[in-house]
């Protein structure tokens, strides 16, 4: 039988949080922006995960892209894991690998097979699923300018953190597309000469 915790210790009440392994630091610290906002980037892909689930309920590409997501949370977590620990790591610790890059580099291709070729930049939206994605992009690729922040300040982030994050965004881009195309709604192309509706 598993112990229950209480959710609040009060141990956050004088600003400060703590890292794995035991020491403390403040929560405005560059760290926990960082790592804070990979877990806001595992809150949008859940987000995008439930409606995904709602409008796309027996679609075969919808189950297999909800399996990518929740892989990809559960390797979003793997990299909070290692942004909140200060030491040196065990080896048998959950962390970001060279093969989780790959498999969201099989995860575009695969993907962009079915898609049409892009030839203008696109706004986000579509259906809500992909405008979820397109909005998780926009948070991971903040996750990964934090990150070369904290890397240039403390040179303690792996390069495999630095490239899940830039090919994550690309994977987010993707599966946007790739769910809009499955549901048949299209994005919104940019339009450079754009006029106002009338009034």
């Amino acid at each position: 039988m598993p112990k229950r915790t209480r959710i609040y210790t009060r141990t956050g009440d004088d600003g400060t949080t703590g890292l794995i392994g035991g020491s403390r630091i403040k929560k405005s610290a560059l760290r926990i922006e960082t790592y804070g906002t990979v877990d806001e980037l595992s809150s949008a892909i859940g987000v995008a995960r439930a409606d995904l689930r709602s409008l796309a309920v027996g679609e075969a590409r919808a189950a297999r892209l909800d399996a990518w997501l929740a892989w990809t949370q559960d390797a979003l977590f793997n990299l909070g894991c290692e942004l909140a620990t200060l030491q040196d790591r065990s080896e048998n610790g959950p962390r970001i690998a060279a093969d989780d890059v790959a498999a969201l580099e099989r995860a575009i291709d695969a993907a962009e097979r079915d898609l049409p070729p892009l030839s203008n930049f696109i706004h986000p939206g579509g259906s809500t699923p992909g405008a979820h994605l397109q909005f998780a992009r926009t948070v991971c690729r903040r996750a990964e300018r934090l990150a070369v922040a904290l890397a240039d300040c403390e040179g303690r982030i792996s390069e495999e953190i630095l490239r899940f994050l830039n090919r994550l965004s690309d994977a987010l881009f993707t599966w946007s597309r790739w769910i809009n195309e499955t549901l048949g709604i299209p994005e919104h192309l940019w339009n450079p000469s754009s006029k106002a509706p009338e009034a």
